[in-house]
C-alpha cells in the first residue's frame, strides 16, 4: 500500500494510492462508509503506522470499498510530504562506493555516523529546494532509502528489527559541503553535522510511503539521482555497509524507537562532492552515470528514485542572498 498525504480543501488530506493514477481520500471514505469513529486511526501517517495491524486493515478496506465521490486523480492533485517525521535519524558513509570518492574521517566506515534532522528540514513533493548563498555554495544532494518506524522499541535485536518498520520512502539529504567538510593544519579530517545537514528544505520526502508488506528486502533496490534529466547517482541498497536492521538495532541503543520516527540510511557514489578535489573528492566513474561538474544551482530539477517506491522530484530556487 503506498500512504500519502495530498492537499484538498485548503489543508492537507491523508490519502492512499488505490492504483496508478486514483487517490482515495481517508476521511471522506470513512465518511462515505460509515467509519466516522475510526477516523483518528487515518488522521494522518503517523497516526496511521502507530494503529498497527487495526489501521492497515481500516485503510485497505476504505481502498477497497470507497465510493466514487471519495476518489481524486493523481495527475493533477497536490502531494504533500507524505508525513512530518516526529525525528530524522540519520546516518552517513553508510556505502563503500561513497567512502571511496570522498574524504574520510578517521571514524569513517567503522561505525554509523550519526546525525539528526528535524521536521523543520521537511519539504514534499515538487517543493522547492532553497539554495541560501548566505549558508552555502557548494549544495549537494544524495538520493537515500528511509525507513518509517511503526512499532515502538528500545535495544531492538538486529533479528526482530524490520517488524518494527511501518514502511519505506524516499528522502534527499541535501547538504551544504562547504559548511560539513573540515580539515585541520595537520590533514585531518573531520564533518560538521549540525549546519552541513540540518537546515530549511534540507530534507524533501516522499512522494508516499510504501507499507513494508510490498518491500520484504530492502536490502535489494536500486536507487538512482538525476539532475536536469542527467544520472548521477546509481546504486543498489545491497551496498550498504550497514543494513536497514542494523541500522534500526543501532540507533535503538541511544532512542526508544516510536511510530513516526525515521532512519535514513545513507547514499551511494555520485555525488557532486566526488569531482570537488577542493574538499577532498576522489570521483571515480559510476557505470551509467555522468561525473558532475558543479553542486546544485538555482533553475536545476533533482529526481530522486528508489526501485518499488517512486521518483521524488524537486526544483532548486534561489535564497536570499
Amino acid at each position: 500500500m503506498r500512504v500519502l498525504m495530498h492537499r484538498a480543501r485548503g489543508a492537507p488530506r491523508l490519502g492512499f494510492l488505490a492504483d496508478p493514477e486514483t487517490i482515495v481520500d481517508a476521511a471522506d471514505a470513512c465518511a462515505a462508509l460509515g467509519r466516522g469513529a475510526d477516523r483518528p486511526l487515518v488522521a494522518d501517517a503517523i497516526a496511521l503506522a502507530a494503529a498497527g495491524d487495526a489501521g492497515l486493515a481500516l485503510a485497505r478496506e476504505l481502498v477497497a470499498s470507497a465510493p466514487a465521490e471519495t476518489r481524486l486523480p493523481l495527475a493533477g492533485t497536490p502531494l504533500c510530504a507524505p508525513m512530518r517525521p516526529s525525528t530524522i535519524l540519520c546516518t552517513g558513509s553508510n556505502y563503500r562506493e561513497h567512502n571511496a570518492e570522498k574524504a574520510n574521517t578517521p571514524l569513517s566506515a567503522k561505525e554509523p555516523e550519526f546525525f539528526v534532522k528535524t521536521a523543520d528540514c521537511v519539504i514534499g513533493p515538487e517543493e522547492a529546494i532553497v539554495q541560501d548563498p548566505r549558508l552555502t555554495t557548494k549544495l549537494d544532494c544524495e538520493t537515500e532509502l528511509a525507513i518509517v518506524i511503526g512499532r515502538p522499541g528500545r535495544h531492538i535485536p538486529v533479528a526482530a528489527a524490520l517488524d518494527h518498520v511501518f514502511g519505506y520512502t524516499i528522502v534527499n539529504d541535501v547538504t551544504a559541503r562547504d559548511r560539513q567538510v573540515r580539515t585541520s593544519p595537520e590533514g585531518v579530517t573531520w564533518y560538521e553535522l549540525g549546519r552541513g545537514k540540518a537546515f530549511d528544505t534540507s530534507a524533501p520526502l516522499g512522494p508516499w510511503i510504501v507499507t513494508r508488506d510490498e518491500i520484504p528486502d530492502p536490502q535489494a533496490l536500486a536507487l538512482r539521482t538525476r539532475i536536469n534529466g542527467e544520472p548521477r547517482q546509481a546504486g543498489s541498497t545491497a551496498s550498504m555497509i550497514w543494513s536497514c536492521a542494523e541500522l534500526i538495532h543501532f540507533f535503538s541503543t541511544s532512542f526508544t524507537l516510536r511510530p513516526g520516527m525515521v532512519i535514513i540510511t545513507g547514499t551511494p557514489a555520485g555525488t557532486a562532492w566526488s569531482a570537488d578535489p577542493e574538499l577532498g573528492g576522489r570521483w571515480r566513474p559510476v557505470p551509467g552515470c555522468v561525473k558532475p561538474t558543479r553542486y546544485c544551482l538555482p533553475g536545476d530539477v533533482v529526481e530522486s528514485e528508489i526501485e518499488g517506491i517512486g521518483t521524488l522530484r524537486n526544483p532548486v530556487v534561489a535564497g536570499a542572498g
